[in-house]
């Protein structure tokens, strides 16, 4: 039987060299391997990312502050790499919400025993982590100028899509192999 190691151990927020270096691990884990994407046809920069699958995972296994520097950070490196610079800034804040909504929810869940019911439980709070956070990509309405039909039905739900299912497979499975790794570590 396996018990969730994600019990809090220290303040919600709180910023510890643990915190740091999982987040930059994670940030630059997230921006090399999100580099391999791709665009969505018909859609305004959407584009398919499973290491999107790191942010919440991050999110989870190392805190609130962790997950939302790996999104953050780690999708504004991607833009950079790919040459639209911070013109996207608001996707960006929006993937870090969406680490840090998964940290805070996998937080204030009850360690669970079943290995089967813990990998459901994880692609679920994923998928509305997911979910969450990238509803801050509507303020592509201003910071953009178009239209709630076309932020919503062209940005956000191709996003969602994409980034949805790549959570719902690669999250729980991240956290199938780390699992382990945590129980040996004591962590």
């Amino acid at each position: 039987m396996s018990t969730d190691a994600t019990a809090p151990r220290e303040p919600v927020l709180s910023i510890s060299s643990r915190t740091v270096v999982f987040g930059a691990v994670g940030a630059a884990l997230y921006a090399v391997l999100g580099l391999f994407s791709f665009l969505i046809p018909g859609t305004q920069s959407v584009v398919v990312r499973p290491a999107f699958a790191l942010v919440p995972f991050f999110g989870k296994r190392f805190g609130v502050v962790a997950g939302f520097f790996v999104g953050l950070v780690g999708n504004a490196v991607i833009d950079l790499l790919q040459g639209s610079s911070f013109q996207y800034w608001n996707w960006s804040v929006a993937n870090g919400l969406a680490g840090a909504v998964a940290g805070l929810l996998f937080t204030y869940l009850p360690p669970i025993a079943s290995e089967a019911v813990r990998l459901v439980v994880t692609a679920v709070v994923s998928l509305v982590a997911t979910a969450v956070g990238l509803l801050f990509t509507l303020t592509d309405i201003w910071v953009q100028g178009i239209g709630f039909d076309t932020a919503f039905g062209v940005n956000y739900v191709p996003a969602l899509i994409a980034d949805g299912i790549a959570v719902v497979i690669l999250t729980p499975a991240l956290d199938a192999i780390w699992e382990p790794l945590s129980k040996r570590t004591g962590r």
